[in-house]
Order: C-alpha cells, then structure tokens, then sequence
C-alpha cells in the first residue's frame, strides 16, 4: 500500500510540474530560442545581444552590423531578474565573444515605488558576476537606458542607474558602456519624437540607426 501510495505521488507530482514549467513567464520565448538552437546552433564566438524588447524588435540587426556575426536573444518586456534567471538558457551556451546587454528600463516600469537607479544598478552587477563567473574572458558591453517618451517620469531614475553602471564598467576590465540616452535627444533638449513607433516607447528603424551608430565603435572583430 506504501509503494503504492508513492507511486501515486510520482504520478501526481511528474503530471503538474510540466503544467508550472509553462507558466513559468517567458517559457515560450525561451522555448522558441532552444527550438531554433536545436535546428541550427548559432555559431561560437559570435556577438551575442541579450536584453528586452528594443533587442526582440530589431529583427533585422544582423543587417545593420553585417561584418559581425550576431546572436540576438532579446526577448520582450524582460527585466534584469528575467536575464539572470536565464542565463544558463541564453547567454552561457553560446559562449560568445562579446555580450551586448539591454536591460533595465523594464526593472523601473514594473514598480515605479521600490525600484530605483542603485536597484537596477545592483541587479545589473548580480548579472556581470553571473557572467564572469562562468565566461571569465567575455567582454561586457551595455547599451545604456533610453529616454523613452512614455517614460518620462522614469528619466530620473534611468539617469542615475546608467551613471552607476557606467561608473562600474570603468573600473572592470573587458567592459564598455554604450551611451545612447543622450544620443536620442535634439540639440534643443527635447526627445527625438520622430524616432519612436507610435507607442513612444519603442523605436523605429531611424531609432535603430542611431543606435547602430552608437554601438559598432565598441562591437569586437
């Protein structure tokens, strides 16, 4: 009857647990990257971008940067925890080259109150550890927090974090700090507009001109 009854369990336990796999947030993502993976395995040694949706909806970035071979594993409305969570899915595998990080703009949009520029920073560095730890010779670029008009009220708290982790990165070897908060903005003060879709959150192709123009200097041979 004991055996029986753990038998049961096991039954019971194997059942639910795919069943919590799928609504563990991002699980498709993650799937459909591992799907991709297992037809074709991106190459070694490339240039990996990891990050959130302005990473996931620059589908074509491999044509703005054709000398390099990029790997891009943004995956949409991710925030560092989500990245670090992951990690061992989309960023070590790969044992990239160089990893080029978008991320933390979305730490302050979920929770305006508790998170702050020195949280985002904090997570941030629980990412870098992460990485060095497992691929000690990487290069770690991030591209900074952008000023997105919808979030405005966050440009405070994007300033502080991207002035933290750049602060950082100075002292880290391997490291760049990609700067395109200022870049989007016009010589009067005000935000590019005309950059934006019409969420005035994320960009269009014009957006991401700019941003490639910012990122190739760092990107590695």
């Amino acid at each position: 009857m004991k055996n029986q009854l753990i038998f049961l369990a096991y039954i019971l336990l194997t059942a639910v647990m795919p069943v919590k796999a799928q609504t563990e947030p991002f699980y498709n993502d993650i799937q459909s990257f591992k799907k991709q993976d297992s037809t074709a395995f991106p190459p070694k040694h490339a240039i990996l971008f990891v990050g959130s949706s302005s990473f996931t909806k620059w589908t074509d970035v491999q044509s703005y940067f054709p000398d390099y071979p990029i790997v891009n594993r943004g995956f949409g409305g991710s925030s560092l925890p989500d990245v670090i969570h992951f990690a061992n899915d989309i960023i070590i595998p790969y044992l990239p080259k160089q990893i080029v990080i978008y991320c933390g703009e979305n730490d302050l949009a979920g929770s305006d109150t508790t998170v702050n520029g020195k949280v985002v920073f904090n997570r941030f560095k629980q990412l870098f550890t992460l990485i060095r730890q497992q691929l000690p010779t990487v290069s770690i670029a991030y591209v900074s927090m952008k000023p997105s008009p919808s979030r405005k009220h966050l440009w405070p708290k994007m300033t502080a974090g991207n002035t933290l982790i750049k602060k950082f990165l100075a002292k880290q070897k391997k490291t760049a700090f990609i700067d395109v908060y200022h870049k989007m903005f016009n010589a009067d003060g005000t935000v590019m507009n005309d950059i934006f879709l019409e969420d005035n959150l994320h960009m269009n192709a014009k957006g991401y001109t700019i941003w490639q123009k910012a990122i190739a200097p760092f990107l590695l041979k």
